[in-house]
């Protein structure tokens, strides 16, 4: 492979079959990459590419110490992390919002409640909005999963998290309270490789912009 080779971090899942269908889609032959095997590694000698598969959540930590030029991964996961990378394209996949959630009888009432414990999956991400956003402090309590089970047993008074339909809130007589951030898939770049690699990445870059606003106005029309 020459010097203009690329390695791509794919996230497991879902989320790395769109991804793929969307680089197939933007000209790159990833069929090798769709492909049922337990390799972790996947290489197309012939187009100078390499993908890896790798949990969703890990995909940033590969792009920022360059074990990845380039690689795929949810916002929400970015935002958490904070990591050193570019990112470059908002793919349209798995829209949802990142959320500040809880019971009914504090809709419009949020800011009169003092002294917040607010339980989550993702602390940093809580501690950014109500700090800086809301500018107030607030107790942090972080849990694993089941975070809607927190302002129930009374462990927390809200609760951030990512809300998709919504379904399992009003299950749980919960609400969305506050809107912290829109979350969807991104295009993240090694800060190194943006520069060494320029001449095979902005070109990929460009091809999958490209589709996904051929995408948009698809939707659209």
């Amino acid at each position: 492979m020459h010097d203009q080779a690329l390695t791509v971090a794919l996230p497991k899942g879902r989320l790395g079959d769109q991804v793929l269908q969307l680089l197939n889609a933007a000209g790159m032959d990833c069929d090798f990459a769709a492909e049922k095997s337990r390799k972790l590694i996947l290489a197309n000698e012939e187009n100078s590419l390499r993908f890896f598969l790798a949990k969703p959540s890990d995909v940033p930590t590969y792009v920022e110490y360059g074990a990845a030029d380039l690689g795929f991964v949810g916002k929400d996961t970015l935002l958490e992390d904070n990591r050193s990378l570019y990112e470059v394209a908002d793919l349209g996949i798995g829209r949802c919002r990142m959320c500040v959630c809880g019971p009914g009888s504090l809709q419009g009432h949020l800011d009169e409640l003092r002294n917040k414990r607010v339980a989550t999956k993702y602390p940093h991400i809580a501690r950014q909005y109500f700090e800086t956003v809301k500018r107030e402090s607030v107790e942090i309590i972080k849990l694993n999963g089941s975070v809607e089970l927190a302002p129930l047993v009374g462990l927390a008074d809200v609760i951030v998290d990512i809300v998709e339909s919504g379904r399992t809130l009003r299950e749980n007589n919960l609400e969305v309270l506050e809107t912290v951030a829109d979350i969807s898939a991104r295009m993240v770049v090694n800060r190194v490789s943006m520069r060494m690699k320029a001449a095979a990445i902005r070109p990929l870059i460009d091809q999958v912009r490209q589709v996904i606003n051929q995408r948009e106005t698809e939707t659209k029309a």
